[in-house]
């Protein structure tokens, strides 16, 4: 334990003796949870449902009582995706706001400039963002709701080896998401007996990936690509993918698990196939599937609120704000080590993203049958299973 977080312990455990003078209004005071999110910025179509999403089911919560008795405070700000400001925004909120548990960042990068602090305060904190190396290896006040890069890089390895192809091309993205999912699918690609014969990059500006395409497209006995990233590249290099005719399949992450990947490429998506959570599909799900009612439940919510569609990733804010919740109400405090503990113990919880069982061992509970295998066809998701 840090010597701020002694401090400030003792400094807890001497408002809690002058608190046995306090009347019960003051006991009943707000629970303060903060949120970091990439609100705006390349990264807004993360972060924009996430925090409408917080939003929206704390003022649900809190209508109907809060939580114990106690009301939310939900405090959010607006990283941008900006590691630097993601770190002094988290900063902001431990030191000065005093929340009791962190939701964010939306991006991997920005996640991990606030792990350091998460971990030297011992707040605990919930990412929304996608690479393996958030929770792997294991950091006590670090946990986070989507699935991993990993399990991606699984999933669509699955699927690849159960078509038989056994030579592919790679074309990935330079940031935070895309650089961890390449070193991670090409971690594990060789367990599916698949061999990457073109390993192409491209950067987060870059606004043309013909070049590259080009290359993976005249690399002998490609018989499929796979496209780590998320933003607008992927969106990019569909287009470009359909423009110069390549014919064999081409894979996206679930970093493009919305429809606006689907209005950025247009008609050239079709065909696209991609790992995702069930949330895409929660009509098409069927009754005796656990998850339905809590996405159809979701989906119908957020899109009456915002007249938007809905898309995993304000499913990953959900996820988040419930199990925090639930571990509240488990630990009976507000005090960040007693919500960790509750965080880590968390079993059998149905969200968005699959079913969740937690450890001390494991701090995001799902495995790669928690992803549905998605083709997009004439500009919808559909579920195409295990072939």
């Amino acid at each position: 334990m840090t010597r701020l977080r002694r401090l400030t312990r003792l400094a807890a455990v001497s408002a809690s003796a002058l608190a046995l003078g306090l009347t019960a209004a003051a006991a009943a005071d707000p629970i303060k949870i903060g949120s970091v999110l990439a609100v705006t910025g390349p990264a807004s179509f993360l972060g924009d449902p996430e925090e409408k999403t917080l939003q929206m089911y704390v003022d649900q919560i809190n209508e109907a009582g809060g939580v114990d008795g106690r009301q939310i405070e939900l405090i959010v700000y607006d990283s941008g995706g900006d590691p630097n400001k993601a770190r002094t925004f988290a900063t902001r909120l431990i030191e000065d706001d005093e929340v009791s548990a962190i939701i964010g960042d939306s991006t991997t990068g920005a996640t991990m400039a606030m792990v350091p602090l998460a971990q030297d305060y011992e707040v605990p904190m919930i990412s929304l963002a996608g690479a393996v190396v958030i929770i792997d290896p294991v950091k006590e006040y670090v946990f986070k709701t989507p699935h991993t890069d990993r399990m991606a890089c699984e999933k669509i390895f699955q699927d690849m080896k159960a078509n038989g192809y056994t030579k592919i091309g790679m074309i990935s993205g330079t940031g935070g998401f895309g650089k961890s999912m390449r070193e991670q699918c090409l971690d594990v690609v060789g367990t599916y007996d698949i061999e990457v014969v073109a390993d192409e990059t491209y950067g987060p500006s870059d606004a043309d990936m013909t070049p590259q395409l080009t290359k993976i497209k005249n690399t002998d006995g490609v018989q499929a690509v796979i496209n780590p990233g998320f933003g607008q590249g992927p969106a990019i290099v569909t287009r470009n993918y359909r423009q110069l005719g390549i014919d064999v399949p081409l894979y996206q992450s679930h970093g493009v698990a919305s429809k606006s990947f689907i209005e950025l490429a247009g008609d050239a998506a079709n065909g696209v196939r991609l790992p995702a959570a069930a949330l895409l599909v929660a009509d098409k799900l069927p009754d005796d599937d656990p998850q339905k009612e809590v996405v159809v439940n979701y989906k119908t919510t957020y899109e009456e609120a915002t007249g938007e569609p809905v898309s995993t990733f304000g499913g990953h804010a959900y996820d988040a704000l419930m199990m925090l919740v639930a571990a509240i109400e488990k630990a009976g405090s507000d005090d960040p080590a007693a919500i960790r503990d509750a965080l880590e113990q968390t079993s059998g919880f149905i969200g968005t993203a699959g079913e969740v069982n937690m450890s001390a061992d494991d701090h995001l509970g799902l495995d790669v049958s928690a992803f549905e295998m998605l083709e997009i066809q004439d500009g919808d998701w559909v579920i195409i299973g295990e072939n």
